[in-house]
């Protein structure tokens, strides 16, 4: 399954391939209760298709009948802001307070078909890339990078002056994916709440009736060992990897495999004695302390969840305190380097 981004660029590039006068839009500013973070996209084309989210319906419309009766971005990108007046923030339905600050870059040709390629080719590879883009002319270039860095305003953007050198520097990356060993009961509740999160989910479970008895939709479905699974598809740092079968013989060997990726998280389902048991046999398997140190068992935050649905909150509770945590570790990084 695409991510957001990865469906908007992919769209964008296939209308653009098809000869198609495209535009990407990109919100770049918020201020006061903004209905989408900085970053989110949309594209559409000539013909008034859509894909992607601004506003989440508020502006969609109003933008989209700009562009088509040719008000703006013909050429070049512009940058456009809504929710200037109290007037326009309650006709366009915008929430009290909130305005959006748009990048609205126009695709009339296929100049830049090759970097909308390169982005898509790296997104599949759930690698990140930056995009940079020179809001005077058009212009853009492409880098592959290591990490996911926050949008960028670099130069003055509320100054007219054509002189005033402006660039958007936007990363795209890939979504986080949440990698479950075993198709039991609470991965499908981990596995349904996890998408409603915007995670990429993947379970495995070498035993294939209980792959067939699979019933949550999205989900990307592997019946193979799980050390095998995890080095084609889980050997990144967007990655949070559970073993839940309560089998050592299927959980081990994940783990095994797991705890020496560059996975963000590793966990893994059981009480505290069966966890201290499974650290020794690990210690077995030829892993160090310091591998086995990233193993986060008894997986979940200590909530009293008894109940599949419960164990499955108390995971993802865990894992959305830790990206929290690192996310604002990443601003305060970015705030440092541009300070």
């Amino acid at each position: 399954m695409e991510n957001a981004d990865q469906q908007v660029i992919s769209q964008l590039g296939n209308w653009v391939a098809a000869g198609q006068m495209s535009w990407l839009c990109t919100v770049v500013k918020t201020w006061g209760s903004s209905p989408r973070p900085v970053g989110s996209l949309l594209c559409c084309n000539e013909q008034g298709h859509i894909a992607g989210s601004l506003s989440g319906g508020c502006i969609e419309e109003d933008l989209l009948q700009k562009l088509q009766q040719g008000e703006l971005a013909k050429e070049t990108p512009e940058v456009l802001i809504y929710g200037v007046t109290q007037e326009e923030t309650e006709r366009l339905g915008l929430p009290c307070g909130g305005q959006l600050q748009v990048v609205i870059e126009p695709f009339p040709d296929q100049r830049h078909l090759p970097e909308l390629n390169q982005i898509n080719k790296r997104l599949r590879s759930r690698g990140c890339i930056e995009r940079k883009v020179d809001i005077a002319t058009g212009s853009m270039t492409v880098e592959n990078k290591d990490r996911f860095r926050h949008l960028q305003f670099i130069g003055d953007f509320d100054n007219t002056d054509i002189a005033n050198e402006k660039f958007m520097v936007q990363t795209y990356g890939p979504r986080y994916q949440l990698f479950l060993i075993g198709a039991g009961q609470v991965s499908m509740y981990l596995a349904e709440m996890a998408q409603a999160l915007d995670y990429s989910v993947v379970v495995c479970d070498p035993r294939q009736h209980l792959i067939k008895q699979w019933s949550v939709d999205g989900a990307q479905l592997v019946n193979d060992m799980p050390d095998d699974a995890i080095r084609n598809l889980a050997n990144d740092s967007f990655t949070a990897i559970i073993a839940l079968t309560h089998d050592p013989r299927i959980d081990d060997m994940g783990l095994m495999e797991a705890l020496k990726t560059e996975a963000f998280f590793i966990g893994a389902m059981g009480s505290t004695r069966t966890s201290a048991r499974r650290r020794e046999r690990l210690l077995q398997l030829d892993l160090s302390e310091e591998e086995i140190g990233r193993l986060h068992a008894p997986v979940g935050l200590a909530i009293g969840s008894k109940t599949p649905a419960e164990i499955a909150i108390a995971i993802l509770a865990q894992l959305t305190a830790l990206r929290s945590e690192s996310e604002n570790s990443i601003r305060a990084d970015a705030r440092a380097m541009t300070a």
